[in-house]
């Protein structure tokens, strides 16, 4: 049996996540990273994308997204996110209509100096809503 290690996923809000997981697989800004037991300290900034869990015991993944953010491996591994939410959640033609929305507006508002701040969000809505279906069409297809 692999070790296991305590992970945390906390948003501003709650608690999101607390258990033992022998794996945890993050997007940081540099790529997918996998973090385990016994790990090296490090602190990485999270991009927009996928949390995939791997608690004690189990063979298959639990999936949820993160909002950007950090994690934190020491002793223990705590993940720090603006928001999250788990894959059973995400109402996938809410998502694909919400990125849609924001496609469309960043085609018409492709000036940067224009709006700068909200061609920013638009791209990160992009981003969060393309990570929300990938996310559910890869539940249960995941590393195992």
């Amino acid at each position: 049996m692999a070790k296991s290690v305590k992970l945390q996923v906390i948003t501003p809000s709650k608690l999101f996540y607390e258990g033992e997981v022998e794996l945890v697989i993050v997007k940081t800004l540099t790529g997918e990273e996998g973090y385990m037991a016994n790990h090296s300290w490090a602190c990485k900034l999270l991009d927009v994308g996928e949390i995939w869990i791997q608690e004690a015991g189990s063979k298959t993944f639990k999936g949820a997204t993160a909002a950007g953010g950090f994690v934190d491996v020491m002793d223990d591994i705590i993940i720090y996110t603006d928001a999250a939410e788990w894959s059973s959640d995400i109402d996938k033609a809410r998502a694909l209509h919400e990125q849609e929305l924001a496609e469309s507006w960043l085609s018409e508002h492709n000036d940067p100096d224009e709006n700068p701040e909200y061609i920013k969000r638009a791209m990160i809505s992009v981003s969060k809503q393309k990570a929300r279906v990938h996310l559910v069409d890869g539940v249960g297809r995941r590393r195992k």
